[in-house]
């Protein structure tokens, strides 16, 4: 796989998991709440884990490319922002619109 298609893969499966946790009832799709509902918090913890699982995919994909480039804190600030405004189609869908 080249570099650029490794890139929209990434992106694409990065789209795909920041709205995993909104369009499921189960937490990590497995496991139901103990509730009726899974909570915002559980919604996040599985957003953040989430987070960590595309960035070693990502970083999976860059180690098989060539050497792995150091990344400072500002990278990591920038990719959670981007997972997070990723997330803003299920976020909408789930809390912001009326279901009938």
């Amino acid at each position: 796989m080249s570099q650029s298609a490794s890139v929209w893969v990434v992106l694409l499966l990065a789209l795909l998991a920041a709205n995993f946790p909104f369009f499921t009832e189960r937490i990590l799709g497995l496991v139901a709440p103990p509730g009726a509902t899974k909570s915002l918090a559980i919604r996040v913890g599985e957003l953040v884990l989430l987070y960590f699982v595309v960035g070693g995919i990502g970083l999976l994909f860059e180690r098989r490319v060539g050497q792995i480039a150091p990344q400072g804190w500002e990278f990591y600030a920038v990719t959670a922002a981007l997972f997070v405004v990723l997330a803003f189609p299920g976020f909408t869908w789930r809390y912001l619109l009326k279901h009938r």
